[in-house]
């Protein structure tokens, strides 16, 4: 995406005007009928018709003409370590690069790649206290990553847990990347994150680093943890009828993975359907790992379910920005009045077969990227990384 060196502050008032195509995040109506957008401060303030609102005054007008407007996509799996670069396959830049990919917002699922990580408990409480401090003040290219998820080792105790709360640690690591493997052990850990109001993700299905584990069904239903991580295998998968297990015998988040086993991925959103729980799918990459960088892979990731689990797109879209905004306690993912004014617009790629964008992605194809906005503020415009987009939003103001 073309770097924008534009205005980076939030204050002001931004109007998105001339959208073809509004999709909401939100499963109960993931299409509004409106055509223009209001942010004040970072904040949506209004949403409707042009003619009916109050545009006047505007500090930036965003046309979109005519194409599609979208929360910014949430990647619910990262594996951040220091600023935008990955020791794991040793990329700088490569948050900026998901930006071109439409993610506004990252969930670490632990710093597990960082070199010489801590395994001892004063350490492992350190490195996740620096990482939450250092990601909630640096933003690459204006991405919020949340970040500071500490790894599970064994010894750890509930004023642990008490004490990385009070430091403003929020997450957990997953479960299962450490020493704690156990159900039993990992079900009292959980817990206590969960009484000083930690969330919790658990690894799932076969070992994907060196010291990780084989995790299965009766283990990750034990632990109880607040997200099944990568239901669909961290790459390799759980069995059908496990992964089937999951899915009916508790009501935790599942999330699939682009880096995981599709077939999987595809299996265990057709059942989470089909038990009316659609609510439950989240979307990340489980990334930067072994597989690689992929700035595409939510986006990969929403064709690959829409187009081979013919499920509409529009609902999809859902998965990777408002289902995940509410599952992890976010103030983004929707197009609603209140939220922060995180979006991401685009349109068919050029010569797709799809007469419409989301006819595009329903065939597989990907859409291009003509500008991402974050807290109101356009960060980036047409996208170095998508295919370009038939029309391309256009910055007025």
């Amino acid at each position: 995406m073309e770097s924008f060196q534009g205005q980076t502050n939030s204050q002001g008032k931004l109007v998105v005007r001339g959208i073809g195509l509004l999709l909401s995040g939100d499963l109960a109506q993931p299409i509004l009928d409106a055509d223009t957008i209001i942010v004040v401060d970072g904040v949506i303030a209004d949403i409707g018709r042009y003619s009916e609102l109050n545009t006047e005054n505007a500090d930036r007008v965003v046309n979109a003409n005519g194409t599609c407007v979208a929360p910014g996509l949430i990647d619910s799996h990262v594996h951040p370590v220091v600023g935008d670069w990955t020791p794991r396959q040793n990329q700088t830049g490569w948050i900026d690069s998901y930006l071109n990919g439409g993610v506004t917002t990252m969930i670490s699922a632990g710093e597990v790649h960082l070199p010489g990580r801590p395994k001892d408990i004063v350490g492992l409480k350190a490195m996740a206290i620096t990482a939450q401090r250092s990601f909630s003040i640096h933003r690459p290219g204006g991405v919020k990553v949340h970040a500071g998820a500490p790894i599970l080792e064994q010894g750890m105790e509930e004023h642990d847990f008490k004490e990385l709360a009070d430091a403003g640690v929020k997450l957990l690591g997953e479960v299962g990347l450490g020493g704690v493997k156990s159900g039993a052990e990992a079900k009292q850990m959980v817990a206590w994150a969960r009484k000083y109001g930690i969330q919790s993700t658990i690894h799932t299905g076969g070992p994907s680093i060196p010291g990780s584990s084989l995790i299965d069904a009766d283990v990750v239903l034990e632990a109880d943890a607040d997200v099944i991580g990568h239901i669909n295998g961290g790459p390799t998968a759980l069995p059908i009828d496990q992964i089937r297990c999951l899915c009916e015998s508790c009501t935790r988040a599942v999330e699939i993975v682009h880096n995981g086993n599709e077939v999987a991925g595809l299996y265990a959103m057709r059942t989470t359907i089909e038990l009316d729980q659609a609510e439950r799918i989240s979307l990340g990459t489980d990334s930067p790992a072994g597989s690689g960088v992929q700035p595409l892979g939510i986006l990969r990731l929403i064709a690959m379910l829409s187009s081979m689990g013919n499920v509409a797109p529009e609902t999809v879209f859902c998965f990777a920005t408002g289902n995940t905004a509410r599952i992890r306690e976010l103030n983004c993912g929707l197009i609603e009045i209140g939220r922060v004014g995180d979006f991401v617009i685009m349109d068919r790629a050029q010569h797709s077969a799809g007469d419409t964008l989301l006819d595009s992605v329903a065939l597989g194809d990907l859409p291009g990227i003509s500008m991402v906005i974050i807290d109101g503020v356009v960060r980036c415009r047409r996208s170095r990384n998508t295919p370009p987009a038939e029309t391309l939003a256009s910055l007025e103001i």
